[in-house]
C-alpha cells in the first residue's frame, strides 16, 4: 500500500506573472506546511486568461517556472502548476509543469477550449502526447480543464497506469457550468479507475468568454466518489491517494 498526501491550492490568478508567482508560492508554502507531498495548482497560474498570452509566455527555464522549481526544491515537495510557453509557430502551448526533487516534466493540452464561444485554438497551439510521471511509488497522468470531456483521454491513462490523475483549471463560469464541472470530475475519476485531483481557480465574474475559475476543486475516488470538495473561494484542498483502492476497483471492475 501508497499512501500519497496531495493538496489542489485554489488560487486566482491575474494578468501579473509576478504577483501571480507570489501567491503561488505562498500557497504551495502553506500546502506543504499541512504536509502534502503534491501540491497541485491551477492551469492558466502563470496569467490569467484574457491576458496577452504570447507577451507573458516563457520557457520551462524562464522566471515564473525557476521560481516554482526553486520552492518545490526548498520544501521537498512536487509542485504541478499550468503556464504558458512559445509555441513557435506564433502561439503559446498551455503547459503544465511538474517539478520537485527527481521530478521534472510537462504536459501540454491536447483538447483545446474552442467552445462555448471562445477559441483557445486562436491562441494556443495544441499537444500531441499524454504524459504520465512516478512520485513516491505512484503514478500519476496529466490533463487540463477542457480535458475532461473526452473520456477516452482518462481511460488511456488509466492503461497507462495512472493510480492518480491531477487536472488543473481554469473552468469557466455559466449556467449549468458548475453542475458540468462536478459531474465530469467523477466521471473521468470511473473512466480512469484513479483518484483525481481537479484543481481549478476560484471563482472569478465572467468576463466575456474567458474561463477564470469556479472554484470547487475536489479528489474523488476510483469509483467516482467525491472525497473532498472547496467551495468558490480561494482555499487549500488536502487528501490522502491510497493505491490499494485504485488495484481492488481495477480487480472488481476490469473494465481497463
Amino acid at each position: 500500500m501508497t499512501l500519497l498526501r496531495v493538496a489542489a491550492a485554489q488560487v486566482t490568478a491575474g494578468p501579473n506573472p509576478d504577483a501571480n508567482l507570489a501567491t503561488a508560492t505562498a500557497a504551495v508554502r502553506r500546502a506543504a506546511a499541512d504536509e502534502a507531498s503534491l501540491v497541485v495548482l491551477p492551469e492558466a497560474v502563470l496569467a490569467s486568461f484574457g491576458t496577452d498570452l504570447r507577451a507573458v509566455a516563457e520557457p520551462l527555464d524562464g522566471p515564473f517556472a525557476t521560481g516554482l522549481r526553486n520552492v518545490a526544491a526548498e520544501l521537498g515537495v512536487v509542485v504541478v502548476a499550468g503556464v504558458f510557453e512559445p509555441s513557435g509557430d506564433g502561439r503559446v502551448h498551455n503547459t503544465l509543469l511538474v517539478t520537485g526533487p527527481g521530478v521534472e516534466t510537462s504536459y501540454r493540452k491536447v483538447h483545446l477550449y474552442d467552445a462555448f464561444g471562445s477559441r483557445e485554438s486562436d491562441t494556443v497551439a495544441p499537444g500531441k502526447e499524454l504524459v504520465t510521471f512516478s512520485f513516491q511509488d505512484v503514478t500519476i497522468g496529466l490533463a487540463t480543464c477542457y480535458d475532461l470531456r473526452f473520456a477516452d483521454q482518462f481511460t488511456a491513462l488509466g492503461r497507462l497506469g495512472a493510480e492518480l490523475v491531477v487536472v488543473p483549471a481554469s473552468w469557466g463560469a455559466g449556467p449549468g457550468k458548475e453542475e458540468q464541472w462536478d459531474l465530469l470530475t467523477r466521471a473521468r475519476a470511473a473512466d480512469a479507475q484513479a483518484w483525481l485531483l481537479a484543481c481549478d481557480q476560484a471563482y472569478v465574474p465572467p468576463a466575456g468568454t474567458d474561463p477564470l475559475g469556479v472554484g470547487r476543486s475536489s479528489l474523488t475516488t476510483p469509483l467516482g466518489q467525491t472525497s473532498a470538495r472547496l467551495g468558490a473561494v480561494a482555499d487549500v484542498l488536502h487528501g490522502v491517494v491510497d493505491t490499494d483502492v485504485v488495484a481492488a476497483v481495477r480487480k472488481r471492475v476490469p473494465i481497463l
